[in-house]
């Protein structure tokens, strides 16, 4: 990592009923483009066109995925008998405010719903009503820093770790 760099999720991937039609909402929600994902049939990835390569691959409904044997990549596998829920969830900051937010997941017919955290405020978006993604519009994601900005070091310290000095606690 060079020394101007700091960790970043640069994507994520969640399963849809759907996928084709989660992955063009969450293009409209980016701002962003729509590609297919390659590797595995069905998926696609909603790009946000930011300079981080920010991402959110869609594949379908059970896909697992699984250590390829040796040095070979990973493996896709359905799941017939998986939940359509999931303990996993992300939240993304985007620059949208919360009217389109909540006017684009009315029309794909999801749950969106502005509520509090405690110091901050999220936008609960319930993709296919079964998976959540908190949205944080400018204003929310200012909220959001300045309410963990007690848990953040600094960028030194980070930059010092990453090249193998120890964490300071």
């Amino acid at each position: 990592m060079r020394n101007n760099e700091l960790p970043m999720i640069h994507h994520i991937s969640l399963s849809a009923r759907k996928p084709l039609e989660v992955a063009k909402v969450l293009v409209e929600i980016l701002d962003g483009q729509l590609t297919r994902f390659g590797p595995h049939s069905g998926s696609y990835i909603a790009w946000a066109g930011d300079e981080y390569g920010t991402a959110i691959e869609v594949y379908p409904l059970g896909t697992e995925l699984l250590p390829g044997p040796a040095d070979e990549p990973t493996r896709f596998q359905p799941n017939d008998q998986s939940s359509t829920y999931s303990a996993t969830h992300a939240a993304l900051s985007i620059a949208r405010s919360t009217d389109e937010v909540l006017s684009i997941a009315q029309r794909a017919g999801w749950r969106a719903v502005e509520l509090s955290r405690g110091s901050f405020r999220v936008i609960e978006l319930w993709i296919e009503n079964r998976l959540l993604i908190e949205i944080l519009t400018e204003e929310m994601k200012q909220e959001y820093l300045e309410a963990t900005a007690n848990l953040r070091r600094p960028a030194r310290q980070i930059r010092k770790e990453s090249s193998g000095g120890a964490p300071k606690s």
